[in-house]
């Protein structure tokens, strides 16, 4: 809709989403509560996707982007957020099967031969839910990072990008299946675009965008940053992508681990390529925790540098234990246990809250940031309808 492009308003907001197999389920409670916070303030039929200028996802947080901004036969989002929880506990068990219990080498000896699940289910339900829908079609910009092992290079689709390039206007049933194809877990997924106007094709050979941005908040900004400079119309004559005052950016993690030391440098550095092999969650703590934190360190500095704390909201959990740390333990206990993680986060101290004061929620935070969204949207249909009126005498 065209008053609510950022052109007419304050600023230009983001929602950011980063990986983590089964544990997107936390970032899905939180959005959960934005969303009642926001319908609260506006209305019952209050959507995400109707606040967001940009969702960004990686991995899971890919598939949960593209059910918050994907278009149902009403044209409105495919999901709201209080239905992406269910759906992960409903689905997640079929996704990642568990072996009986006794049986576990067998999975072990059958993983250093292939990925540690078929991804047959996953995409039955991500095809069967998204069907034909194309990034052009998605209800706002979306910013999904993966890696195309061909190229060797990070392929961001973005809706950005497919006003650019054609052959970038992939199915999102297949942006979502690559994204999420984890190594060693998930098989690698490959699929053709095709330019329907010049007839030229491009193949994508695509893992987990974890391995290049799991927490893709700055591939956001960078993205966003880039149609600025390009002179996108929806962001106006006047806007400096430099000036961060212009964002709002809402960044959500899928947990960390407690500091478990888990790793000792004494014992890995006598590891061979074996046991680098072996020891599957040393690629996945190492590679996808590191960046996620290298990007939030990035963002809270440079936000913090030029006083705009405020417009940036970062919520963790950084005290995961056992199985709710793994991405793929998708028992009906430990599901039931990581929505718990998610409800109980609402209530922890927010880290990132703009006046650190005490006893300051991430669900009050989170208020704070849905008035602010609201008040946005108000402001940019308002402007609207304001040089419409002017437009309209003349």
């Amino acid at each position: 809709m065209e008053s609510l492009t950022p052109k007419f308003g304050k600023y230009i907001t983001i929602l950011s989403i980063d990986g983590g197999g089964i544990r997107g389920i936390i970032p899905a409670k939180i959005l959960e509560k934005l969303e009642e916070q926001l319908q609260e303030l506006d209305g019952p039929e209050a959507r995400l996707a109707d606040y967001f200028d940009v969702i960004a996802g990686t991995s899971t947080g890919g598939l949960v982007t593209a059910m918050l901004a994907a278009p149902n036969k009403q044209n409105r989002p495919l999901y709201a957020a209080k239905d992406i929880v269910p759906f992960y506990v409903e689905n997640c068990p079929k996704i990642f099967p568990q072996p009986w219990r006794g049986f576990e080498w067998i999975q072990q000896a059958k993983n250093m031969i292939n990925p540690k699940y078929d991804g047959k289910k996953l995409r039955e339900l991500v095809e069967e839910k998204l069907d034909d829908t194309q990034l052009r079609q998605t209800l706002t910009n979306v910013v999904i990072p993966t890696f195309d092992i061909y190229e060797l290079d990070a392929t961001i689709f973005s809706s950005f990008q497919e006003n650019n390039k054609a052959m970038m206007n992939a199915k999102l049933a297949d942006v979502c299946i690559g994204t999420s194809a984890a190594p060693a877990f998930l098989p690698a997924h490959k699929f053709t675009v095709q330019d329907d106007k010049t007839g030229l094709k491009k193949t994508f050979n695509l893992i987990d965008g974890g391995v290049a941005a799991n927490n893709p908040t700055l591939v956001a900004i960078s993205e966003v940053t880039k149609e600025v400079r390009r002179k996108n119309p929806m962001f106006g004559e006047t806007m400096d992508p430099m000036d961060y005052g212009h964002y709002l950016v809402i960044s959500l993690g899928t947990g960390t681990k407690l500091n478990e030391h888990k790793f000792d440098a004494d014992e890995v550095a006598k590891w061979g390529l074996s046991q680098w092999i072996t020891n599957t969650s040393a690629f996945t703590d190492i590679f996808f925790e590191a960046g996620a934190d290298v990007v939030d360190y990035h963002n809270s500095v440079v936000f913090g540098a030029l006083e705009r704390s405020d417009n940036y909201l970062r919520i963790q959990e950084d005290e995961l234990t056992g199985d709710l740390a793994t991405m793929d333990k998708a028992t009906p206990k430990n599901l039931d246990a990581l929505v718990k993680v998610g409800e109980n986060l609402l209530k922890k101290q927010s880290k990132w809250a703009p006046l650190r004061r005490r006893s300051y929620t991430n669900e009050q935070a989170l208020r704070e940031f849905a008035q602010k969204l609201s008040e946005e949207k108000k402001l940019r249909v308002k402007t609207f309808k304001k040089l419409l009126n002017i437009d309209q005498e003349k």
